[in-house]
């Protein structure tokens, strides 16, 4: 396994679980691809984090485009076609899906126009689902996947608990998850293997706009063994293990990396101190 050829790529790179992701690939000497929405006044935080992640003496290239948009996914693929034909023997090993934005409205309500509308609900199952179909879909058509590589995506207890506004997201989760089960079985002839992760709850700017989000952060810490939420740099150690050979193994799962928390509903409980 030569790193400098196997590229990680990441969908929603510039924050959360994407930034790091690719600062923690990157140590390890992974090339990175970074596929990043952002406006003019968060450009220099993205600058600043080219310069972490080259600082490793990684090759790095990054795209400002909207990773949901068809027409921006041919032209990053078509630039990627380009990039591996003058480094022969280079591909994707890595695809990290990590995009989080969606609708958080009611699926219904007395007053029809407080409800989800049918563009809503789509655009969110879209971005946060079948996005990751249509990016494995063209990289494996063109080519670029390497045989035996990773395709993970970020997933939540939202696919099978669920919250006031929380409904599409929660949909878009739990067909996340069918998706993994699925393009495992699917790639299994390229021997590349697809998780997804059930990450704990995280202050990150997605958190941050689900209503009642400070509620759900202080369950979060109740209800965890740890007292604490999960952070991006949590969840991004989890992703370098699964990125090594030894992880082979490991596939059509979701993986919690949440310190327990989802598996434990005690919110009384206080352990005893240990020595």
């Amino acid at each position: 396994m030569n790193k400098e050829q196997c590229y990680a790529l990441i969908l929603g790179a510039s924050s959360g679980f994407g930034r790091a992701t690719a600062l923690a690939l990157a140590a390890e000497g992974f090339p990175i691809i970074g596929v990043h929405l952002d406006r003019a006044a968060a450009l220099p935080a993205v600058e600043e984090l080219k310069r972490k992640i080259q600082s490793y003496g990684v090759r790095t290239l990054f795209f400002n485009a909207n990773a949901a948009d068809d027409t921006r996914r041919a032209e990053i693929i078509a630039a990627l076609r380009e990039e591996f034909a003058e480094r022969p023997g280079s591909g994707v090993y890595l695809l990290l899906h990590s995009l989080a934005f969606g609708t958080l409205r009611l699926l219904v309500s007395p007053d029809r126009n407080e409800a989800i509308t049918k563009n809503q609900l789509e655009m969110t199952l879209d971005v946060m689902a079948n996005s990751l179909v249509y990016w494995v879909q063209d990289l494996y058509a063109e080519g670029l996947f390497l045989r035996r590589g990773r395709i993970l995506s970020l997933t939540s207890a939202g696919s099978h608990r669920n919250l006031p506004m929380y409904g599409a997201v929660s949909a878009a989760k739990a067909a996340l998850e069918s998706y993994t089960r699925q393009l495992a079985l699917e790639l299994a002839p390229m021997e590349i293997t697809v998780n997804s992760i059930r990450a704990g709850v995280t202050d990150t700017p997605a958190l941050r706009k689900i209503p009642g989000n400070d509620r759900l952060i202080a369950n979060a810490i109740m209800r965890n063994p740890n007292h604490r939420l999960t952070t991006p740099e949590d969840v991004a150690k989890i992703i370098t293990l699964l990125a090594r050979p030894e992880a082979q193994w490991i596939n059509a799962h979701v993986l919690g990396a949440d310190g327990g928390e989802d598996a434990i509903d005690i919110t009384w409980w206080d352990a005893p101190s240990m020595p």
